[in-house]
C-alpha cells in the first residue's frame, strides 16, 4: 500500500496549503522528509521503515538521482569549508552539533542559512562558511558565517561528520540507511531526492 493513510493526507494537506498560500501559479513544492531503512526495492517502488516504525512504501522514478553519503573527518573542516551542521541548543546559550554535512564544491552556497530543522525537537539546520575552527575541552568550535549572520557550533568529539557524492541505485538495497525526500505526483507519494549509506554505513540525519 502507498504510504500510510495519515500520511497521504498530510502530505495533501501540506500541498493544497502551499497551493493556499501561494501569492503566483506554480507547482507546489511541498515535501515530508522520511529517514529509515530500505525494506524492499521493486520494479519503480521503494518500501522504507522510517525512525518512528512506520512502513511506507513510496514511488521510485526512473531519473532519480541518488547520493552516497560517507563519513569524513573533523579535521577535514577547514577554514573556507562550506558546511551544514544540524543542532541543539544548550542550557547555557550555546549551540552543540549534533551531526556536520560537510558540502562538496560543487553545491557551495546551498541552503545557505539559519532555520530551525526536524531533525529533533527544536534541532536547527545551519548551512555556513567555516571562519574558524578552536579546540575546546568540549571538541572543536566552528566560527560560521552565512549572508544573514554568524554564530559559533560546538562539535562534540563524537558528533558524525559526513559529505555526500554521486551514486547510483545499487544502494538501495534492503538494509541501506536511506534519508529522503517526497511529495504527491498525480495522487502518489513519490521520492524526490533520496541519499544512502553504503555497506551499512548509517546516516545520522
Amino acid at each position: 500500500m502507498l504510504l500510510t493513510t495519515r500520511r497521504v493526507a498530510a502530505l495533501a494537506l501540506c500541498l493544497t496549503a502551499h497551493l493556499c498560500l501561494a501569492q503566483a501559479a506554480a507547482p507546489p513544492t511541498q515535501t515530508v522528509r522520511v529517514r529509515g531503512t530500505v525494506q524492499s526495492v521493486a520494479a519503480g517502488m521503494l518500501t522504507v521503515k522510517d525512525r518512528s516504525g512506520e512502513v511506507v512504501e513510496l514511488v521510485l522514478p526512473a531519473n532519480l538521482p541518488v547520493s552516497e553519503v560517507f563519513p569524513m573527518a573533523m579535521s577535514d573542516i577547514q577554514p573556507g569549508s562550506f558546511i551544514g551542521t544540524a543542532a541543539m541548543p544548550q542550557p547555557d546559550g550555546s549551540e552543540q552539533a549534533i551531526a556536520v554535512m560537510v558540502f562538496p564544491e560543487s553545491a557551495r552556497g546551498a541552503g545557505e542559512g539559519h532555520r530551525p530543522f526536524d531533525m529533533l525537537p527544536q534541532s536547527t539546520m545551519t548551512n555556513a562558511t567555516v571562519a574558524d575552527v578552536v579546540a575546546t575541552p568540549k571538541g572543536r568550535t566552528m566560527q560560521l558565517k552565512y549572508k544573514d549572520g554568524e554564530r559559533a557550533i560546538v562539535v562534540p568529539v563524537d558528533a558524525p561528520v559526513v559529505s555526500f557524492r554521486p551514486a547510483d541505485r545499487s544502494l538501495l538495497v534492503p538494509g541501506a540507511s536511506v534519508s529522503l525526500t517526497a511529495q504527491l505526483v498525480d495522487g502518489k507519494p513519490t521520492i524526490s531526492r533520496i541519499n544512502a549509506g553504503r555497506n551499512g554505513f548509517a546516516l545520522p540525519y
